[in-house]
């Protein structure tokens, strides 16, 4: 009798499938063959925490008590110039397991849930492809579902023991600890931790390194100092975590990463670009016998107590990982694999971006290189005060929002809440690590802004970044209508018997990036239900009596309906075939319609915005054009330039006409914009209703954007108070927290949630 599992094994080391668009034989752009490895392939363990600087003593923090990850780091290599394309953990998050730019595939407003184009996938996939056990404990928070075909093991208690004997893994563990809800809570289990905090590991608030940005206050300090305790603790399970390795006789065959999701989790630093939201410890600790192949022409440099200053993105990790595991670099990854046989040329540049961060609209971009680090501000005329419900639960957001009402600020802690926020900000981080000095407005730094300014607009362009895009029209490019498509039917292209027990040598799926997650459940045996599918990658035993299920996958998509089959007889005449003849015709993938032709218009129109009042006449002229988003952009471009001195009287009479018309466009982002510049014109004929109107929507995008231009237009908004108020006492949603804050305000009433 076959073996089922000597089949799986099979197939994980060169077995035959087939899947229409991508086969997991045939990856776009990498060829047929797998990428050749001629030695023992590492085990590589990535330990990440939540909401963390590089406030260690490794990197020179004397305030840090953490022995374990000095420890780390003293024998490994310390990573200088790490950072997040994102300050908030989604995002960031979806960057890593793609390696991709999340503006570039549509994960970049937060919480959103994107479909991303069909050659993308959870880079593990490949691994697992290659024959390594992949565990995740245990959060994922892509922005997408994470697909059965991820992970062997997505738990709590998934862990590298779950793999095969001699199976090489990759185990990600994530540790929750530094987490920014944890600063201020109060819960019972989290301060008996801390109270077992020895001597040297409590950290003094009066010794606290306040950045200049934060007023030096008692709630403050108390926040920091928090937070260097819960940092403190999470060294204590990164050294838990390495004992494990070690007890397992595991250390020298596998290489450790640890690093940050993205920036401290206290106020201007987690969800923004600054330094402060981006730059991330990174420490990877490569076994001797690993270094050659990690960095071939140079292994000692990553040698014990190393130091490596070029800029690192997170979007290189996925790159880096399968070059260290012997798997192809797709071409279609936007990251750079700094480590492995593909190993590319250093960075010169790393790129970020803030979007909507919760229920707070914005679009920032930033590239940063070695020393200096360019921010560009598309929505200048928002401050970056906005509320957001969860962030002003933070001791330190409600100390900084008090004493601004107080009139109590000053200096860079008073910067945060100025209403309009710079077009463009130059930093000089080795002179100004806390970035308060904007250096744009310099003569002496005008060639750095000018090289930087067209090093991050040639990147947009590139990408195709569709934050340009208003989320409520890329919501309906997206998912039309709102509605999820469902990944499509599996075929059985080849199926053989040998000695009465069946081989399913080819499952296919037509809908373009699928994969096929796969079980066999054996006869007789209890089913447990942690157990993991299998990537599908080649034959499969099925016996008399098994049952083989499969489910096909696609990244945004829902999962296809569950084949279950009990014996090879009813599998075969039950799976379709894989259709012959004509060409079946898909409809193309969203980002089809955001080339880089449209981003460079885009910009175009964007670029007005450092032009004054000399730029009025382009905007006004730009209302009617045939892109929605151009006509959206130059809607809150006539919205800034209200405020500006000199306006042609004939050219303000032109703008309303054409905002008034706009009020019937199609795309509910133009409208919405185009009705909150009329009301900050005091027209209110008709315009107020397009905003409730928009109020009642079914898209939670379009009702969030309508909350967003009422919470901007002050008092003009108390006609939709009653509206305001239902929205604000729902259960959940961010339209409702947006709402509260303006319902209070205008004097309304939150109903109890």
């Amino acid at each position: 009798m076959i073996d089922r599992r000597g089949f799986l094994k099979a197939g994980l080391a060169g077995g035959v499938a087939a899947s229409f668009g991508r086969g997991l034989r045939a990856w776009p752009g990498g060829g047929d063959e797998p990428f050749p490895f001629d030695q023992p392939r590492p085990n590589i363990l990535w330990i990440t925490a939540e909401d963390i600087s590089p406030d260690l003593g490794c990197y020179g923090d004397v305030y840090a008590a953490t022995p374990n990850l000095d420890r780390l780091a003293a024998g490994g290599t310390r990573f200088d110039r790490a950072f997040a394309p994102a300050g908030v953990c989604a995002p960031a998050r979806s960057a890593i397991i793609t390696g991709m730019y999340p503006t570039s595939i549509g994960t970049h407003n937060m919480r959103c849930r994107s479909v991303p184009p069909p050659e993308v996938q959870c880079f593990t996939e490949r691994l697992r492809d290659r024959g390594y056990y992949c565990s995740n404990s245990s959060k994922t928070d892509y922005q997408f579902t994470a697909p059965l075909t991820a992970w062997d093991d997505c738990s709590r208690r998934a862990h590298w023991r779950g793999r095969a004997e001699g199976q090489p893994f990759f185990s990600v563990i994530n540790i929750t600890t530094t987490h920014e809800s944890q600063i201020r809570s109060s819960a019972r289990k989290l301060l008996d931790r801390l109270g077992a905090l020895g001597k040297g590991e409590r950290h003094d608030p009066k010794a606290a390194p306040i950045p200049p940005y934060y007023p030096d206050k008692a709630a403050v300090r108390a926040d920091w100092a928090r937070y260097a305790d819960l940092v403190t603790l999470m060294d204590g399970e990164v050294g838990r975590i390495l004992d494990e390795l070690e007890k397992d006789g595991l250390a020298e065959d596998t290489i450790v990463w640890f690093y940050g999701d993205h920036g401290r989790g206290l106020p201007r630093a987690k969800r923004w670009i600054y330094d402060s939201g981006i730059h991330v410890p990174l420490i990877v600790r490569v076994p001797e016998k690993y270094r050659r192949l990690a960095f071939a022409e140079n292994p000692d440099a990553l040698g014990p107590g190393t130091v490596w200053g070029d800029p690192v993105s997170f979007v290189d990790f996925a790159p880096a990982a399968l070059s260290l595991a012997g798997a192809r670099v797709p071409d279609y990854m936007q990251g750079k694999a700094f480590l492995g046989r593909q190993k590319t040329a250093p960075r010169r540049y790393v790129f970020a971006a803030r979007d909507r961060m919760d229920e707070a609209y914005d679009m920032i971009r930033a590239v940063r290189g070695k020393r200096f680090k360019y921010i560009r501000n598309f929505m200048p005329h928002i401050t970056r005060g906005q509320d957001i419900e969860y962030m002003n639960r933070m001791p330190t957001m409600r100390a900084l929002r008090r004493l601004h009402g107080e009139g109590e600020l000053s200096g860079p802690a008073a910067h945060y809440f100025q209403p309009a926020k710079p077009v463009e900000e130059l930093y000089d981080t080795q002179a100004d690590p806390h970035e308060i000095h904007n250096l744009a407005g310099s003569g002496e730094h005008e060639e750095t802004l000018l090289e930087m300014r067209a090093a991050l607009e040639d990147w947009m362009r590139t990408i195709a970044d569709v934050g340009l895009i208003p989320e409520p029209d890329l919501d309906e490019m997206v998912r039309p209508g709102g509605e999820w498509a469902k990944t499509g039917d599996i075929c059985l292209t080849d199926l053989s018997y040998i000695d009465g027990t069946g081989i399913v040598m080819g499952l296919g799926c037509l809908t373009p990036g699928a994969t096929i997650a796969c079980r066999v459940d054996t006869q007789g045996a209890e089913i447990d239900p942690r157990k993991g599918w299998d990537l599908y990658v080649g034959p499969i035993a099925v016996n008399q009596g098994d049952t083989l299920r499969a489910k096909a996958c696609r990244l945004g998509f829902l999962d296809s309906d569950e084949y279950k089959f009990e014996t090879v007889t009813e599998m075969g005449s039950s799976l379709p075939s894989w259709p012959s003849g004509k060409p079946i015709q898909f409809r193309p993938h969203w980002k089809t319609k955001v080339p880089p032709e449209r981003v460079s218009r885009l910009l175009e129109i964007k670029s007005l915005d450092r032009e004054g009042t000399g730029a009025f006449a382009r905007l006004v002229e730009a209302l009617d054009d045939h892109d929605s988003a151009v006509r959206y952009w130059a809607a809150v471009g006539v919205l800034r330039a209200q405020g500006e001195k000199d306006l042609d009287p004939r050219l303000i009479f032109e703008a309303k006409n054409k905002l008034s018309i706009l009020l019937d466009d199609h795309s509910p982002a133009v409208a919405i914009a185009a009705a909150e510049a009329l009301l900050v014109w005091n027209e209110e004929t008709r315009t107020l209703g397009i905003l409730i109107e928009a109020l009642r929507s079914r898209s939670e995008s379009e009702k969030l954007f309508a909350v967003a231009s009422l919470g901007r237009i002050g008092e003009a908004a108390r006609p939709a108070l009653k509206e305001l108020e239902k929205i604000a006492g729902a259960d959940k949603g961010y339209a409702a927290r947006a709402a509260r804050p303006i319902v209070e305000r205008l004097g309304g009433e939150v109903q109890d949630r």
